[in-house]
C-alpha cells in the first residue's frame, strides 16, 4: 500500500515541479508527472528489495528525493535539446546545408 502513496506522492511532486521550472512549453504536461511516479517507485522497490523498511523514514527521502532530483534535471535538460533539434529539423525541411 506504502508504494501506491509513494507513487502518487511522486506524480504529485513533478506536477508541482512542472509549473514552478522554466520553459514547461517544451515538453507535455504528464510528462513530469509520469517520470516522477516511475523513479520513486522503481526506487522504492529498489530499496524494499535491498532490505530497507518500508515504515522508517530514510526509504520515503530517498525514493521522493530521488524521483525530485531527476525531474528537475530532466526539466532542465528537454529544453535546450528541443531547441537544437527543432532547428535541425527545420534546416533539414528547408533543404538548408550544415
Amino acid at each position: 500500500m506504502e508504494l501506491l502513496y509513494v507513487t502518487v506522492i511522486g506524480a504529485s511532486l513533478g506536477l508541482i515541479l512542472r509549473y514552478v521550472l522554466p520553459k514547461r512549453e517544451t515538453y507535455g504536461a504528464a510528462l513530469l508527472p509520469a517520470i516522477g511516479a516511475a523513479v520513486t517507485s522503481i526506487v522504492w522497490v529498489g530499496l524494499v528489495w535491498a532490505g530497507w523498511t518500508f515504515d522508517g523514514g530514510w526509504i520515503w527521502v530517498a525514493s521522493l528525493g530521488a524521483a525530485v532530483v531527476v525531474v528537475v534535471l530532466t526539466a532542465l535538460l528537454i529544453p535546450g535539446r528541443r531547441a537544437e533539434a527543432d532547428v535541425a529539423l527545420f534546416d533539414s525541411l528547408a533543404g538548408v546545408k550544415a
